[in-house]
């Protein structure tokens, strides 16, 4: 079983990433707040901090992009080139209402004509391997079947599923349904994603789907840092006297940045 450490925005920067790795580790790939496409030509000084390679010491790093405009996206997408990557992830996940008021994040899947005209052109003309985390829409699950059929056009890395509507933002449960449907008639390799917060959770997910290699989690792992292993079957030893020097060396991390000049709390 592959694991990915969900991106959480102001949370799971280089400084967090860097220091989980170092005291857990067990993560095949780390996945960078989402960077925001705009008409700039340059990133802003917090995401190109986030994404420059010297500071990232983790194994697997994808960096995340939120747009909806072609043009936007392959720009940034060719930055990443140049920084040495050769994958990105598009953000069609986030449910927040800044981000979907602008038609961006999961709000793009209620404009599925524009979305797979979107889909098109990046896939035509990215340089790079181009991931999606995504959700099943914006209201109704069912909107889902519709978007399948979208991504099922193009060559999509992996495609990785947190199987929730917009509205639920992160509440009630996931369609773990919806998403048997996507097992059944998506195309490329799939994630879920999604209320994994045990190894108890884990075994439920994988036993009603195993043909699914690869989870996401997030908050699960906020929680619990040693879940990963866990999941992987190693034990965690010495566990509170592990999260007391885990939580120190974040503390004294995020210390050391700022006084570098980093400003890494601010924008």
């Amino acid at each position: 079983m592959q694991v990915y450490f969900a991106p959480l925005e102001s949370i799971t920067g280089y400084v967090f990433r860097n220091v989980y790795e170092t005291y857990y580790g067990g993560i095949d790939r780390y996945f960078t707040p989402f960077i925001t496409a705009t008409d700039s030509r340059r990133l802003r000084n917090k995401e190109m901090r986030d994404i420059l390679p010297d500071n990232n010491s983790v194994g697997c790093l994808i960096p995340q992009i939120m747009s909806n405009r072609a043009e936007e996206f392959l720009r940034v997408a060719d930055q990443m080139a140049e920084l040495g990557y050769d994958t990105v992830n598009l953000n069609l996940g986030c449910p927040a209402r800044t981000v979907v008021s602008k038609g961006k994040g999961s709000g793009f899947l209620a404009r599925t004509v524009a979305l797979d005209r979107f889909l098109r052109e990046i896939y035509e003309k990215c340089p790079l391997k181009i991931s999606i985390k995504t959700r099943l829409g914006v209201d109704d699950p069912e909107e889902f079947l519709e978007i399948i059929d979208i991504y099922n056009q193009y060559p999509v890395e992996e495609l990785i599923i947190h199987p929730r509507v917009q509205k639920d933002y992160y509440k009630n449960t996931p369609n773990l349904d919806m998403f048997a449907e996507a097992v059944k008639r998506c195309r490329m390799p799939l994630c879920y994603n999604g209320d994994i917060c045990s190894v108890e959770d884990y075994e439920r997910i994988h036993t009603r789907f195993p043909e699914v290699s690869r989870i996401m989690i997030g908050r699960g792992l906020l929680t619990h840092p040693g879940l990963a292993l866990a999941i992987k079957g190693e034990p965690v030893t010495g566990d509170i006297t592990r999260i007391g020097k885990y939580a120190d060396a974040v503390c004294r991390a995020y210390c050391e940045a700022y006084d570098r000049g980093s400003r890494c709390f601010s924008r």
